[in-house]
């Protein structure tokens, strides 16, 4: 059995706009939503709330939206949400194509640990790739397991899946591995410290020296 969502979602036509609208219709467990691209007019619909709440936690998702049995494409390009409560407010949509080639933001993953003592800076969230509108990837895994500080990986060094390829600068560093700042902060006061220690013995001496001399 699958565990892939299902992605067709039944999406009805609205003509009626404004935030007093919009609230009611979120009242009625739906979410408002606009279709964009290829050309086409802006198409707005309403989307049932449940269902698509829970397929846009995965970034890039991909709607399969039936419009008055006409079938449509589209990509989740971004999300309007409360900023207290978290609900959404407005979905944008853009048309695809299947067999299309488009450019995402992919997030990425980091897996295993770094020799003891090192931290991972994640320096990029996100990776921009271009792969076909059906088969984007749900993020990009970079494996640090054994990595000594100073290591670091680039764009170009990310293993992408079958059929994607890389749309980011190839030297955007997307890890570091790094000794963290506080541990470096105690090396070098205990640096100071022994320093400090070494010049209190040399004057000890120099005056025992001095002392001896006279």
């Amino acid at each position: 059995m699958s565990n892939e969502p299902d992605t067709k979602v039944h999406a009805e036509f609205r003509e009626s706009f404004g935030k007093g609208f919009a609230r009611r219709l979120r009242a009625a467990g739906k979410i408002p939503a606009v279709i964009y691209g290829h050309g086409t007019d802006p198409v707005h619909v309403a989307l049932p709330g449940h269902q698509v709440s829970l397929l846009v936690r995965r970034a890039n998702a991909v709607l399969e939206l039936d419009l008055d049995g006409k079938e449509q494409l589209t990509l989740v390009k971004d999300v309007q949400k409360d900023p207290v409560h978290q609900i959404i407010e407005h979905i944008d949509l853009l048309v695809v194509k299947k067999g299309e080639k488009i450019q995402v933001d992919v997030p990425v993953v980091v897996l295993g640990e770094p020799v003891a003592g090192t931290i991972v800076n994640l320096d990029a969230q996100t990776v921009t790739l271009e792969v076909e509108a059906t088969h984007i990837p749900e993020h990009i895994e970079v494996d640090v397991e054994g990595l000594e500080e100073g290591t670091h990986v680039t764009a170009a060094e990310l293993k992408l899946p079958k059929g994607a390829t890389l749309a980011a600068e190839p030297e955007l560093l997307v890890v570091a591995i790094a000794i963290p700042a506080a541990a470096i902060a105690a090396e070098e006061e205990i640096a100071e410290a022994d320093a400090e220690v070494a010049a209190e013995q040399s004057e000890a001496s120099e005056e025992a020296a001095e002392a001896a001399a006279e």
